[in-house]
């Protein structure tokens, strides 16, 4: 569309329903409380640890098939599948009943495989329903405009999510609040330990309500996605749709080096925000502070996708790397220090740096990959990144079974709590060096991959 009769990206009506899905899908109260959730209703670590695999197991199955289907069926019904899939996995919470060991785990499993499904189903094809109906009605330069409303709107849900999630979980709370209010209610840990997951079930309804809402645009449209078609008809376009995707990214030297830099900071800061709250007790922060904590850091998502806008337009791709690259080692370095309360500013480097990393993703890779097969690509890189997170979380159990076998030599009188703090601290110090590995490797694919390229270099 002309840039002189191009409407307001918010004036799009996908666009404002690709920012709310956001909000709903990710608004999940049970965040703050997620490991002592699954283990008040009675499952052990063991399971806990099993439940996780599973999710992750279910998000790497489905990723790139799901953006396949996406492109061949439409964006819109694959988001549609994610809402269902949303409303059933947080209903089956709701109402499990406590008691039955092996009846909680078979349903928790359901739980976790439904939402890594959901996962699956909605990533890569939201943002895709929503840059084509922005490139249909509007001027694609204003997608970093609807990225920073997105993610600041999504960070103000995570911020509600954060401290509404742990506040209801608490029953000291909770009988303060029905005191007040003169209300005779006897909260129990048993009654509060559903109530985020109530207000999840919430955040699913409306999240389904939203997909419903949504239409279809662009060369989708054109395809048609009928549902006479025979079904395996539409499973041998989504594979093949599948394989040219990832043939076009080789091909692509630009795309092929955008998900590789994105993979080598996500794996890396995600793998350490996942230990955040061991590293917190050790910096001397109080149990009580990590909710409160989480919704601080959640205040960066308001300003720093604002930044990350002017540097799109300002900056260079390489330069906006090597920000990144320079802020992601003072966080790792900083991190090893372990100082009490100023250890957060690290912290928040890192979070910084994936902010940064989600914004520029989208800009560039958006920038060069065609309508027809977007949602598919997106969905390769979600695979790729997930994928990797894999590979470091099976490094990092290799290098701690060395490492508690080393401490245990050198330090015999250590051992419980000791020893493990011991040698989470050891284990830190690797990944500075884990990251500079990485990043130096990327930086060898990228002079090979771009050497006929300037697109790297130019702002925009």
């Amino acid at each position: 569309m002309d840039n002189s009769t191009a409407k307001s990206p918010f004036e799009i009506r996908n666009i404002r329903l690709f920012i709310a899905f956001r909000l709903f899908f990710n608004s999940r109260f049970y965040y703050p409380v997620f490991t002592i959730l699954f283990l008040d209703f009675g499952l052990t670590l063991e399971q806990f640890a099993l439940l996780n695999a599973a999710w992750a197991a279910a998000i790497v199955a489905l990723e790139v098939p799901s953006g396949a289907l996406a492109d061949t069926i439409g964006r819109r019904n694959l988001l549609v599948a994610a809402g269902t899939f949303m409303v059933v996995e947080i209903t089956l919470l709701c109402f499990v009943p406590q008691g039955n060991s092996s009846l909680l785990f078979t349903i928790f499993l359901i739980n976790r495989l439904l939402s890594g499904a959901a996962e699956a189903a909605a990533s890569g094809a939201d943002e895709a329903l929503a840059y084509d109906a922005l490139q249909e009605e509007g001027d694609v330069k204003d997608w970093p405009r609807v990225l920073e409303k997105q993610m600041g709107a999504q960070a103000m849900a995570y911020i509600g999510a954060m401290s509404l999630g742990a506040a209801v979980y608490d029953p000291l709370f909770m009988r303060r609040i029905a005191h007040g209010l003169n209300w005779n209610v006897a909260f129990t840990q048993d009654i509060t330990l559903r109530l985020p997951l109530f207000l999840t079930l919430v955040m699913a309804i409306l999240t389904l309500a939203t997909a419903l809402r949504m239409h279809e645009v662009g060369e989708a449209v054109k395809r048609g996605a009928a549902p006479n078609k025979r079904h395996h008809q539409t499973i041998t376009r989504a594979f093949k749709l599948t394989l040219q995707a990832g043939g076009w990214i080789l091909r692509t030297p630009w795309a092929l080096v955008i998900i590789l830099a994105g993979l080598v900071f996500d794996n890396c800061i995600r793998m350490i925000i996942t230990l955040n709250s061991q590293y917190y007790r050790l910096i001397r922060l109080p149990e009580a502070s990590f909710g409160l904590i989480g919704s601080g850091i959640a205040v960066l998502g308001l300003f720093v996708p604002r930044l990350a806008r002017k540097m799109v337009r300002r900056y260079s791709p390489n330069f906006n790397l090597h920000v990144m690259a320079g802020l992601t080692i003072l966080g790792l370095v900083g991190m090893t220090f372990f100082l009490p309360l100023w250890g957060l500013i690290p912290v928040l480097l890192l979070f910084s740096v994936m902010y940064l990393g989600r914004f520029f993703q989208s800009h560039y890779l958006n920038q060069v990959t065609p309508s027809h097969q977007r949602a598919t690509v997106l969905s390769f890189k979600g695979l790729s990144f997930n994928l990797a997170y894999g590979l470091i979380g099976l490094l990092y159990s290799f290098l701690l079974i060395r490492l508690r076998s080393q401490a245990a030599s050198d330090y015999p009188a250590l051992v419980g709590v000791e020893l493990e703090n011991r040698v989470f601290m050891a284990s830190l110090n690797w990944f500075p060096w884990y990251f500079l590995l990485t990043l130096a490797a990327l930086v060898l694919i990228a002079r090979r991959q771009l050497q006929k390229s300037d697109v790297h270099k130019r702002p925009g």
